[in-house]
């Protein structure tokens, strides 16, 4: 097995820190790097307001956004023995954002509890139901069979005929918000988003990010895990609550954003080895700095507009998953 060197850590560190510290500053308005003192003394300045407000809440929504989808797609890859699974081509994203366009789209389906919301609670449990029946899929068919894509696929074409049932029904005066959504975007205000995020990431997190020793055994062999007293199970029941947690709350933020999760782990895996130990840690900072450098990007390429992060990350990711199918074609 491939043992990264220090220098990936601090490789991956360092794309991370330039992410968070710098790309706040570009947008449809620069703001100047040497103005950085004046801004933090003066809340009444105008690039304050947008740096403070605006920038950087929006970077650090991507940063976790990105990093949950990409270790959620590194951890399913190994799980399922898939290079191709990830939670948009599974149709996790697309089931989590059914379950968050009925809490949208219908007022009597918006319910609150302080920053939290029916929004994240429905989002999850689409989520849920798609992992899992991506998971029931790979234990009848086989794990590495390509039924388990095929029933992704399917599973999307699904929640797109659904989403147009909802838009249907849906009052107008609503569309034009909910078709933004549906595309991925980060345009957010203020931190009250990231507060109502960070207590799934976190959970997420937790059950997540210490599987990484059980999933390299898994990844040899399922009974070779379970000869090391690996409960085979038990893993792949938190992997697959972690990708609900993660998946369900960056959709109910930030709409389906597809992609990340697996470009990233495989751009990882092929520089870093295939260590889950450290490679969910290398995704999941490598998926952040990715989709926090879409969104910059999705915001300066046709300024003063923007455009949905999700139009950038599949104009990247659609081809980069062609290829990828094209190689493993016999």
């Amino acid at each position: 097995m491939k043992e990264p060197s220090r220098w990936h850590a601090w490789a991956y560190g360092g794309m991370a820190l330039v992410a968070l510290l710098i790309l706040p500053f570009f947008g449809a308005e620069s703001i100047p790097l040497h103005t950085l003192g004046s801004v933090f003394s003066s809340a009444e300045d105008m690039h304050a307001e947008i740096l403070l407000h605006h920038r950087m809440p929006r970077v650090l929504l991507a940063f976790i956004c990105g990093m949950g989808l990409a270790a959620c797609g590194a951890a399913l890859q190994v799980m399922l023995e898939n290079p191709l699974a990830e939670p948009f081509v599974l149709g996790i994203a697309g089931c989590a954002a059914v379950g968050a366009s009925m809490a949208l789209s219908f007022p009597a389906w918006l319910i609150w509890w302080g920053p939290f919301s029916s929004v994240q609670l429905l989002s999850f449990a689409g989520s849920m139901v798609a992992v899992g029946f991506s998971l029931k899929m790979a234990a009848r068919f086989g794990q590495a069979s390509e039924t388990v894509i095929l029933a992704g696929v399917t599973i999307n074409i699904l929640c797109g005929a659904l989403m147009l049932l909802i838009r249907y029904a849906v009052d107008p005066s609503r569309l034009v918000v909910m078709d933004r959504w549906l595309m991925g975007g980060l345009d957010v205000v203020g931190w009250e988003n990231i507060l109502a995020l960070l207590p799934f990431f976190l959970a997420g997190s937790l059950l997540l990010f210490p599987l990484g020793a059980p999933l390299n055994l898994m990844a040899v062999d399922p009974e070779l895990a379970r000869a090391h007293g690996v409960a085979v199970g038990r893993v792949r029941f938190s992997v697959c609550l972690a990708t609900g947690l993660l998946v369900g709350a960056a959709v109910a933020v930030s709409g389906p954003i597809g992609f990340v999760g697996l470009i990233v782990p495989q751009a990882v895996r092929s520089l870093s080895g295939p260590d889950m130990r450290r490679g969910l840690f290398f995704s999941a900072l490598a998926g952040g700095s990715f989709l926090a450098f879409c969104d910059m990007l999705a915001r300066t390429l046709v300024a003063p507009t923007e455009m949905p992060v999700g139009i950038v990350t599949a104009v990247i990711g659609g081809p980069v998953f062609l290829r990828m199918l094209w190689k493993r074609s016999p």
